[in-house]
Order: C-alpha cells, then sequence, then structure tokens
C-alpha cells in the first residue's frame, strides 16, 4: 500500500469513528450537534467516493488482480456501505450504522495490515471476470441480510423481554426490518446462482474441466441450497421470525466459509498466494 492510500485509509478510518461516535451520542441525548440526514448522507457519499480510491486501486497491480484477502473484504464492505447508503434514501435504516461504520473501521484496519498475495495475470476471459464482480455483489447482500437478521434477532428479544435497549429503540419495526432482509436475500439469491453458473463456465472455458470438488465449492453450493430452502419455505410455508433468521445466519455462514475462510486459511495461515 502506497503512502497516499495509507493516509486515505487513516483518514476513512478516523471519519467512519467520528460517524459512530455521532449516531451514539444523539441516540444517548448527548450530543453536540443534532442529526442531519441531509448533511450525514452527503459527507458518506463523499466518504464511500474516497474508499472506492482505497479499495480499487490496490486491486489492480502490474496489469493483473489483486484478490487477496484484505483487498476483498475492502471491496465487499465498500460494497456492503454503497448499498446501505442507496437504500437510505428509500428505507428508514437507522441502527444499521451502530454496526456499518464499525465494520468499515474495522476492514480498513485489516486490508492494512493483511492485504494478501493472491494474484490474477488473466483478465482476458469475460466469464472469470463476470464471475469475480457478481460474486463480490452477492457476498455483500448476504452480509447485509445477515445484519438484518441479527438486529431482527435483538429487537424481538427485546421485545420479548419488554426491555427495550438504546439500539432497538432506533430500530425500524420487526416486520420492515424482516421484509428488507427477504428482499436482499432473494437478489443476493439470484447473483449467487450467476455466481456459479459462470465459475462453471469459467472453469471449462480456462481448464477444459467443470468446476473441482473443493471446499469452496461444497460449501458455496450448500450456501445456495440453504437460501433456496429458505426462499421455498417463505413462499410456500410462510417462514418467519426465529426460523428465517436461523436459515439465513447459517446460509451465511457456510458462504463465509466457502470464501472468507479459505482465503484466511491459505494466505494468512499457510502463506500461500
Amino acid at each position: 500500500m502506497t503512502s497516499i492510500l495509507l493516509v486515505l485509509s487513516l483518514f476513512l478510518i478516523l471519519s467512519y469513528g467520528a460517524f459512530t461516535w455521532h449516531y451514539l451520542a444523539n441516540w444517548r441525548g448527548t450530543a453536540r450537534w443534532p442529526r442531519n440526514p441531509r448533511v450525514e448522507h452527503s459527507l458518506l457519499g463523499v466518504l464511500l467516493l474516497v474508499q472506492a480510491l482505497v479499495v480499487v486501486a490496490p486491486l489492480s497491480v502490474s496489469g493483473g488482480l489483486s484478490l487477496g484477502v484484505g483487498h476483498a473484504l475492502g471491496v465487499m464492505v465498500w460494497i456492503m456501505l454503497l448499498i446501505y447508503w442507496t437504500c437510505s434514501f428509500f428505507y428508514r435504516v437507522e441502527g444499521l450504522q451502530l454496526f456499518m461504520m464499525p465494520l468499515a473501521m474495522a476492514a480498513l484496519a485489516f486490508a492494512i495490515a493483511f492485504p494478501g498475495r493472491h494474484m490474477v495475470s488473466d483478465l482476458s476471459n469475460p466469464a472469470f471476470v463476470l464471475h469475480i464482480l457478481v460474486s463480490m455483489l452477492a457476498y455483500s447482500l448476504f452480509a447485509i441480510g445477515a445484519l438484518i437478521a441479527v438486529l431482527m434477532l435483538l429487537l424481538e428479544r427485546s421485545l420479548h423481554h419488554k426491555r427495550m435497549s438504546l439500539l432497538a429503540r432506533q430500530l425500524p419495526p420487526l416486520l420492515t426490518l424482516e421484509k428488507m432482509m427477504f428482499q436482499v436475500i432473494a437478489v443476493g439469491f439470484l447473483l449467487l446462482t450467476v455466481a456459479l453458473v459462470t465459475g462453471v463456465v469459467f472453469s471449462e472455458e480456462v481448464f477444459g474441466k467443470a468446476a473441482a470438488l473443493t471446499h469452496k465449492t461444497v460449501f458455496s453450493v450448500i450456501s445456495w441450497l440453504l437460501f433456496a430452502a429458505l426462499l421455498l419455505g417463505r413462499r410456500l410455508q410462510g417462514w418467519r421470525g426465529r426460523v428465517a433468521i436461523r436459515w439465513t445466519l447459517a446460509g451465511f455462514l457456510s458462504l463465509m466459509l466457502a470464501y472468507v475462510g479459505s482465503k484466511v486459511v491459505l494466505e494468512l495461515i499457510l502463506q500461500r498466494g
């Protein structure tokens, strides 16, 4: 990472930390500056533009593509923030900031410490490029779906015990969160299907054989099956509440084991590119 990108990364970490403090102070009633959604959206939009430079610039190295674990996670979290920022114009997404801002800080810090060494030099195959882009977007959508599932679980427990926490008081109604979760998962499932298909096409075109039965392939298919069962259960049996939350978190965990888990083991533990 160059000195300029390092400075920008540190600036972003401090800025997202300031955003976190601003939201918490307002929720607690101790803020010096009141909430102004229009200004907050504008400032977050500027930070997203700066972060786009930080996460995209390291990807292109010597004509290739750097897909190290740090860089990949940085791109995924940036996409999550971009989706959150866009949805905030159309939905009430209060409460998600308490997770999104610290997550952005953690991803930027992780990318500085562990950028990774996975390099891809051949970008001439359109199926492979499409596979990477769609996979990143699908993983980001499922991460948002899992985050909403966690918020639903917290809100449900607060309502059950009739003790509303600081976070629970800021969240949208439970039914609104549930609707958002299934909308995000439906789009993510479609993109994951495209990613699996393009992965098979890429493997056959480049290596002359179908996708191998690897750790990544197995957990990706398991995740696809879990989300397919969740969407079918929702449509046919009306699954909701804790049942839907469990299936969502199980599918997301499987997906993370497929991608992030294998990258962490290969690059950070085994020290392989």
